[in-house]
C-alpha cells in the first residue's frame, strides 16, 4: 500500500515540476495504458473459473450495477462540468 501512495506522490511531484511543459502527448498514453489494464482485467476474469462459472447466477445483477454506476458517473461528471464550466461560460457570453 505504501508503494501504491509513494508512486502517486511521485507522479503529482513530477507532475507538478513538468507543469510548464507542453505534454500534449501525455493523454494518449493514459488512454493506451487504461485500455491495457481493461485488456489484462479481461484476462483475469476470463481465467478465473469461479467467476466464469457463476456468470449465469451473478449476471443480470452485473448488468444493474455496471449500468446504474455509468449513469451514476455520467450524471456526476455532467453536473461538475456544469459548475465548474458551463454557468461561467453563460456569464462571459452576454453582451
Amino acid at each position: 500500500m505504501f508503494i501504491i501512495i509513494g508512486i502517486m506522490l511521485t507522479g503529482m511531484l513530477l507532475g507538478y515540476l513538468l507543469r510548464s511543459q507542453r505534454l500534449t502527448w501525455i493523454h494518449k498514453v493514459i488512454t493506451l495504458l487504461i485500455w491495457l489494464l481493461l485488456f489484462l482485467l479481461g484476462i483475469d476474469v476470463g481465467g478465473n473459473e469461479a467467476i466464469v462459472k457463476g456468470l449465469h447466477a451473478i449476471g443480470l445483477e452485473a448488468f444493474i450495477i455496471t449500468t446504474a454506476a455509468v449513469a451514476g458517473s455520467t450524471l456526476a461528471a455532467w453536473g461538475l462540468w456544469y459548475l465548474l464550466y458551463a454557468r461561467y461560460q453563460k456569464k462571459e457570453v452576454k453582451p
